[in-house]
């Protein structure tokens, strides 16, 4: 059996060490007269005492979110987007560290087909990628990554799986009387991007389509389609059937220190979420597994993203 690679965050484990690493590098910037870990923590109205607490309480729950951000979910045709992938949330959030070999895929699909992007990924200190589409119309961007290591000790563990709905782990680790072990997982990403490129153009049909990833968020309707007032539905599907259960969040990018909405979906898979036409918005999901065989991890877990926004629209209500 292939062995899991064992990659790992600085922001997925959060420990007594990381958490003198995170003072050491507070001070390093702040000598360095880079300020900007300061300057969010004060932006989202958080002091360093509710800082250290949330490290110490969420476990790394911070690392899940995940996903692909345009400089524009709204480009002219032919005009450059640069695009970074982004991990993390509120004053941590930052671009991800993963080596470009992790990358399973890289992609835009439309419906003219599938475009293999993965030649375009070329981090900077600005971004990661930059695009253009040369057509108008709904682009969709798609990314997997491979599966790392993650390895919590067990009040961690416990506490992220339930904020963040993974009952599967918590019945089998009660079960099999493992809730006081360390929580260990082989974990992956999924990212999904809805670009809204100039006016007009065709439909995307992949839209409202599943890709076939592990885990994935569909929308019933292109998001720039929405009516004023309409709910968004959405339906999660795992491992190609539909997931009951499972908590969806629905963030805006501009203020992302925590969900605007959460929702578990249905017997069907489904949910629906009031959505503004203004600003940067991120759905998210995430579901797991036990396994078997491999030495490393108890658990599959699988992340899973759909990004879109309207700043800069030139959609306009209906």
């Amino acid at each position: 059996m292939q062995k899991t690679p064992k990659y790992s965050t600085s922001f997925f484990v959060v420990s007594a060490g990381a958490l003198r690493s995170w003072f050491s590098l507070l001070r390093r910037a702040t000598l360095l007269a880079n300020l900007e870990l300061v300057t969010r923590v004060r932006r989202f109205g958080l002091n360093l005492a509710t800082v250290c607490v949330a490290l110490l309480s969420a476990g790394g729950a911070g690392a899940h979110d995940f996903w692909l951000q345009p400089r524009s979910f709204n480009p002219a045709v032919a005009q450059p987007d640069p695009i970074t992938i982004e991990v993390g949330h509120g004053p941590f959030r930052s671009r991800w560290s993963g080596a470009l070999d992790r990358v399973v895929l890289f992609s835009s699909l439309t419906s003219g087909g599938r475009v293999d992007l993965k030649g375009a990924l070329r981090p900077t200190p600005e971004q990661d990628a930059t695009l253009s589409f040369p057509a108008p119309g709904t682009q969709m961007l798609l990314f997997e990554s491979t599966a790392a290591l993650s390895n919590l000790p067990s009040i961690r563990y416990n506490d992220y799986a339930k904020v963040e709905g993974l009952t599967p782990a918590l019945a089998y680790r009660a079960k099999v009387g493992q809730t006081a072990a360390n929580g260990r997982e082989s974990y992956s990403r999924r990212c999904k991007a809805l670009i809204n490129v100039g006016a007009g153009g065709k439909p995307n049909p992949w839209v409202t389509k599943p890709v076939g990833f592990t885990l994935e968020i569909v929308p019933a309707v292109d998001p720039y389609e929405l009516g004023a007032g309409q709910l968004l539905p959405v339906q999660v599907l795992y491992r190609g059937a539909p997931l009951r259960g499972a908590l969806v969040k629905l963030t805006n990018l501009e203020f992302d220190v925590r969900p605007v909405s959460t929702h578990l979906t249905d017997s069907a898979g489904r949910a629906s979420f009031q959505v503004p036409r203004t600003g940067d918005w991120l759905l998210n999901v995430i579901w797991t597994r036990p396994i078997k065989g491999n030495a490393d991890a108890d658990f599959e877990t699988t992340f899973s993203s759909l990004t879109f926004g309207y700043s800069g629209s030139r959609v306009t209500a209906r």
